[in-house]
């Protein structure tokens, strides 16, 4: 088999509908729009409108939130962290950290930082120092002989915020006439 060989399924693809082409092919002339009317012309979205309606997107109820603070991690699993080590690319006696991890390329970066989940197993005694962990994963390295420790971290939009706060607050400060 070559690539100038290969070719879809019989029946999976159908050609598009070529319109305007004659009053023969039964989409001439009109093209399948009719006669007058905004639809019949170029140039026209009308999307959701219900012709004066409210509309169903602005009748069904708003539900969810996205908070300003929520907290973007990594997520590693502890088969994962086993297939490194096994792998030799994290080593066991150093304290393993988001930024470790990273440059071991187990997770692309840090973001917000990293949170362990608990699937998979783990035989290797690691010591982590990361943002989170569920329970069943702190117990599995424990297990290990291993240790976990939780840093607090605080979100990049927080940090962002706080800097900004700070840099209006000194140009605040700069602005005052001194006595």
């Amino acid at each position: 088999m070559k690539l100038n060989e290969l070719k879809p399924q019989e029946g999976s693809t159908k050609a598009r509908k070529r319109v305007g082409r004659g009053i023969g092919s039964g989409t001439g002339k009109t093209a399948g729009r009719g006669y007058k009317g905004q639809k019949s012309r170029s140039g026209v979205s009308i999307g959701a409108f219900e012709g004066g309606q409210m509309p169903i997107y602005m009748r069904m109820p708003k539900r969810g939130f996205t908070s300003r603070n929520r907290k973007d991690y990594a997520e590693i699993n502890l088969s994962t962290l086993q297939e490194f080590f096994d792998a030799k690319r994290i080593d066991g006696k150093e304290l393993i950290t988001g930024e470790t991890l990273a440059k071991a390329g187990v997770i692309r970066r840090v973001k917000d930082g990293v949170r362990l989940l608990g699937r998979g197993e783990l035989k290797a005694k690691l010591n982590l120092k990361i943002a989170g962990a569920t329970a069943s994963a702190i117990a599995a390295v424990e297990k290990a002989g291993g240790k976990v420790e939780i840093i607090e971290v605080k979100s990049a939009k927080q940090e962002a915020d706080k800097i900004k706060r700070a840099e209006k607050l000194a140009k605040r400060e700069a602005a005052k006439p001194k006595k």
